[in-house]
């Protein structure tokens, strides 16, 4: 079991699905940037699932799997092409000289925070430095990020920032994912944002 197994639980049954479908493109731009055996050919990369999403809007998908549930879970649920393509692009940071995790966070933050009918969802800069630190076991990516206590509409998706801040205070090596510890700070965060 993996923390977004547990954060799901937290998400409107009606939207799990496009949850899921939003984890699973962010783990594909992550496997495409991080994967990459040079970050140039990251960066192509990206560009090209970027140009697939924004086209999305437009046209139909290439017969790509990942693309056709972008369209089945996502569109459908009010999502556009661009606004995917918007998180291919902020992976575009992470490949770059200089690395930056912030923008990675808060475009599938935002992304995610339009499935549930929201414009604006804080934070994100701590689930993405977590997350790149347990994608490359480089505990550089792990610094602490002061959040404001999240609004009540969008704790769902702000679930991902509170594991991120408690990996950032335990520093490294990250814990095993689902702990019951880990669920603990779920509940606390949905009770109080923090």
């Amino acid at each position: 079991m993996r923390d977004r197994d547990l954060v799901r639980l937290h998400w409107p049954e009606s939207r799990r699905s496009a949850f899921d479908t939003a984890m699973a493109l962010d783990d594909r731009l992550a496997d495409v940037a991080l994967g990459a055996a040079q970050p140039a050919l990251g960066a192509i990369k990206l560009a090209w699932w970027r140009d697939q999403l924004a086209a999305l809007d437009t046209q139909p998908p290439t017969p790509e799997p990942l693309l056709l549930r972008v369209v089945s879970d996502l569109m459908v649920a009010g999502v556009s092409g661009a606004d995917c393509a918007a998180l291919a692009e902020s992976w575009a940071a992470v490949v770059e000289e200089q690395p930056d995790p912030q923008p990675r966070g808060a475009s599938l933050f935002a992304l995610l925070g339009q499935l549930l009918g929201r414009e604006a969802v804080p934070g994100g800069e701590a689930f993405s430095r977590a997350d790149l630190a347990r994608r490359s076991g480089d505990s550089e990516w792990l610094r602490k990020t002061l959040v404001p206590a999240a609004p009540r509409p969008v704790r769902p998706v702000t679930l991902l920032d509170a594991l991120g801040r408690r990996d950032a205070e335990r520093f490294w090596p990250p814990e095993p994912e689902a702990t019951p510890g880990r669920s603990w700070t779920l509940i606390r965060h949905r009770l109080t944002g923090r």
